[in-house]
């Protein structure tokens, strides 16, 4: 009818005035509306048939239906076929690369007689207005999920205090299902919103192609109209599941309208139940969350016989990116300096981490989780660690060593022992002995690698020799062994040797002179 519809008062009055013989003239005059706007009323009471007491006894509602409401002008079975398609014809709109002309010629196609392009927009567009008036854009399955803090507070009570702790509600939903997952966190921290994230996407099964937030510093460190500055933590969560974040802009809620929407109805639906109780824990108050949102989710959506888990099952399910095969791990991040030593310290644990030796003395940034430490300069990564929390121990990676320090870090009691026993059994128990006579092994370890050097410079049969001979004196260290070379007393049979004179034997077995 008229483009803009007039009131239903002023409509009465126009077909009393007409029923009455005024002049579409005087009509207009009277009752202000414009001459072509009283013909086409008029002309449509004519074609209805109807008298002025038809029209009295019926309600503004109805009265609408009949003069504003778009109607074809006389029956016809097109548009009753239309009408029963309308439903699944909006349904389809929700998927990916599905559009209104290409819904038309499916339905022209298939349908005889038909409206023509114009005629079905119109009908479309007038359906979907009544059945959602307060959806002004459309939702792709897959496409986004919105996310937000509701503003009134859960809480919950401490087991030994008896104290009432508020918490934080944690909300989303799909834009084209409109699933919803809501969740009870301590704080809007990055650490619990990140986590609280996640859950949203393993609760819905997959991932969508965007997220949206609000201006929150756990999502966004500097809001802008253009290009907001993302937090770190967040953005790499998002890159960890493959997909981006949107940020609303700043003071529009129209950005996130449904989240905002969704957050009123869980006040009603979710908050009136969970408070009827007292929980203990987040993990309770969460198990009572997830009833009530269980119902919700199944509960039909109003004037509709389907829900939002029916919608999202037939509809968003398939198109959501599969979850990664691993959670996302929460990144802290620490700026330290490399120690002279080639080591970092993570203060928070007090523990030191090993870098390649070139990078002494640079600045370095620790990305750091419950299990891991990376360590990154000018965005390289430069070593990567198990993290560990035993307090001032080192964690050291031989390869990250400079090749003097290398060959220093690598000395053990097991080294010298096993190169011993390669030379002879005789010399792997002499320096076993020599080990084992020093109260911390690595006291021992310049003179074991100075009695094993000793094979360059007089072979291994004078070595075996020596130190057969120095434990039958009962003398176990380096100087002992370097005598006994230098005076040739390794060639000395058992015999000869009890012949030797009593100064130099007793020279021998000085073992605090030699030490």
């Amino acid at each position: 009818m008229a483009n803009k519809p007039i009131h239903m008062l002023k409509l009465r009055q126009v077909l009393r005035y007409y029923t009455q013989g005024t002049s579409k003239k005087q009509i207009s005059v009277i009752t202000g509306i414009a001459r072509n706007t009283v013909k086409r009323y008029i002309g449509r009471f004519i074609s209805l048939h109807l008298t002025y007491e038809d029209v009295a006894i019926l309600s503004d509602h109805e009265l609408e239906k009949l003069f504003i409401e778009p109607h074809p002008s006389l029956p016809d079975a097109r548009f009753e076929c239309l009408q029963s398609l309308l439903p699944a014809i909006e349904k389809q709109m929700s998927r990916k690369g599905v559009t209104l002309i290409k819904l038309w010629e499916d339905y022209y196609a298939n349908n005889t007689p038909a409206y023509q392009y114009t005629q079905f927009r119109k009908y479309y567009h007038f359906y979907t207005h009544r059945v959602k008036p307060v959806m002004h854009m459309e939702h792709k399955a897959g496409d986004k999920m919105y996310i937000d803090f509701a503003g009134e507070k859960l809480s919950i009570v401490d087991e030994h205090s008896g104290e009432l702790k508020e918490v934080e509600v944690f909300a989303a939903i799909l834009g084209c299902s409109q699933l919803t997952y809501v969740e009870a966190v301590m704080t809007q921290t990055k650490e619990d919103f990140i986590a609280a994230c996640e859950n949203t996407l393993h609760y819905c099964g997959g991932v969508p192609a965007a997220i949206v937030p609000d201006n929150l510093k756990s999502a966004v460190t500097k809001s802008s109209k253009y290009e907001p500055t993302l937090n770190e933590s967040f953005a790499d969560f998002a890159e960890h599941y493959g997909t981006v974040v949107l940020p609303a802009r700043a003071y529009r809620p129209k950005d996130k309208s449904l989240v905002e929407g969704v957050v009123k109805i869980i006040y009603n639906r979710i908050y009136h139940e969970v408070r009827k109780q007292s929980h203990l824990s987040l993990h309770a108050i969460n198990s009572a969350i997830l009833e009530s949102l269980e119902i919700h989710n199944s509960s039909s959506f109003k004037g509709r016989n389907y829900s939002r888990k029916q919608q999202f099952d037939e509809l968003e399910k398939s198109t959501l990116k599969s979850l990664p095969q691993y959670r996302y791990e929460c990144k802290q991040q620490l700026l330290v300096t490399v120690m002279k030593n080639g080591h970092v310290c993570l203060n928070t644990d007090k523990h030191y981490y090993s870098v390649p030796y070139r990078f002494i003395g640079k600045k370095v940034k620790l990305l750091y989780t419950s299990s891991s430490v990376e360590v990154f300069y000018k965005y390289e990564r430069i070593a990567t660690h198990q993290r560990q929390y035993k307090k001032y121990h080192y964690t050291t990676d031989n390869e990250h060593l400079a090749s003097a320090h290398r060959y220093l870090s690598e000395w053990t009691p097991d080294k010298f022992i096993n190169e011993a026993a390669d030379i002879h059994e005789a010399v792997a128990e002499y320096i076993i002995a020599v080990i084992e006579k020093k109260q911390h092994p690595e006291q021992a370890y310049k003179s074991c690698s100075g009695i094993l050097n000793l094979k360059r410079k007089v072979g291994g049969e004078r070595l075996i020799n020596a130190c057969k001979r120095a434990k039958s004196f009962g003398v176990y260290n380096y100087p002992i062994i370097v005598q006994i070379l230098e005076k040739n007393l390794d060639h000395i049979s058992e015999d000869e040797r009890e012949q030797l004179p009593m100064p130099l034997h007793h020279n021998i077995r000085g073992e605090d002179y030699y030490q």
